[in-house]
């Protein structure tokens, strides 16, 4: 019989999964497979728990919390030797739950469980942070620190509205940092409010932010970097562009890159899938390219989901 690790955050969203966690389980055991359960205990147990397992000690590996558990169990496996990884088998169980949403992981408990262990294995890009790991978004600059300073009671109760609240209490206190930019061969610099390096269609619950054309093992990233704006009315157009998904070039570097570097005078704070990454004055992005297998709907699946979305 294969074997399959289920890690679980028991705190995530409202603990939603609780009630059905046997319905959960009995999901992975008619799949054929004997069930190890591990319920985190504290920050990166998730990560030292997949990074210490033996390699032929399981089959699949099934995560079940917000983006901040897929990004440590990710990280635990990226960290492991090519030939000791597993596929991962994702139920999206936190506030916005980004990832998921961009690969077509089913939002119902049930039916995610059931893609984690009959879905299809998909070979998608990670994300090199220095000596990191992120799984689809780093990020610096404006509001990235909500989602880690936001506390979870609030995220709870008032699940994506407690991140817009949080952040509206610096809306008029905004830092700029002052930031080379190399990638191909060309050079940015310029003053930034904000800049992400993601792959994802969806960045703190905002859909189609980057555009719908994301290759998701392309092996480039898509890279955005809003300008300081001079003014109060800049300001106001920059945050309207951004609302409404039009990207103005006024105010917007956008390009796709496979390796970015970004240096500053001063430490920069980063995040890392809404994780705390760290102050850096010197950051280099690289892209995995097809390196991390995740289980995702069979194609048909995801071509009716899309043909439902555009009509």
């Amino acid at each position: 019989m294969r074997r399959l690790l289920f890690i679980y955050n028991p705190r995530a969203g409202k603990e939603i999964l609780k009630p059905h966690l046997s319905d959960v389980i009995d999901i992975f055991v008619k799949a054929g497979y004997e069930v190890v359960i591990y319920p985190t205990q504290s920050y990166r147990d998730a990560y030292k728990k997949v990074r210490k397992y033996k390699a032929d000690e399981y089959d699949l590996i099934v995560c079940s919390g917000g983006d901040g558990t897929l990004d440590e169990v990710v990280t635990g496996m990226m960290k492991r030797p090519k030939d000791k990884r597993n596929p991962i088998g994702y139920i999206p169980t936190g506030t916005t739950n980004d990832f998921a949403s961009s690969l077509h992981i089913p939002r119902g408990l049930m039916e995610a469980a059931d893609n984690a262990v009959n879905g299809t294995v998909f070979s998608c890009d990670a994300g090199k942070f220095n000596d990191g790991i992120f799984v689809y978004v780093a990020a610096f600059g404006l509001f990235t620190d909500v989602s880690y300073q936001t506390k979870q009671s609030m995220k709870n109760a008032l699940g994506h509205l407690a991140y817009v609240l949080e952040g509206a209490k610096r809306l008029f206190n905004i830092p700029s940092y002052k930031v080379k930019v190399t990638h191909d061969g060309e050079v940015i610099e310029d003053e930034f409010i904000y800049g992400m390096v993601t792959n994802s269609r969806s960045v703190g619950g905002f859909r189609n932010m980057i555009g719908k054309q994301v290759g998701f093992d392309d092996g480039v990233f898509e890279v955005t970097l809003i300008k300081a704006p001079k003014n109060p009315i800049e300001l106001q157009e920059t945050i309207a562009s951004l609302m409404t998904k039009q990207m103005d070039s006024k105010y917007v570097y956008a390009f796709k890159s496979g390796h970015v570097t970004f240096e500053s005078i001063e430490e920069i704070p980063w995040t890392l899938d809404g994780e705390y990454g760290g102050e850096h004055d010197e950051v280099v992005i690289e892209n995995l390219n097809k390196e991390l297998q995740i289980m995702v709907p069979s194609e048909e699946k995801i071509e009716l989901e899309w043909e439902e979305e555009n009509e």
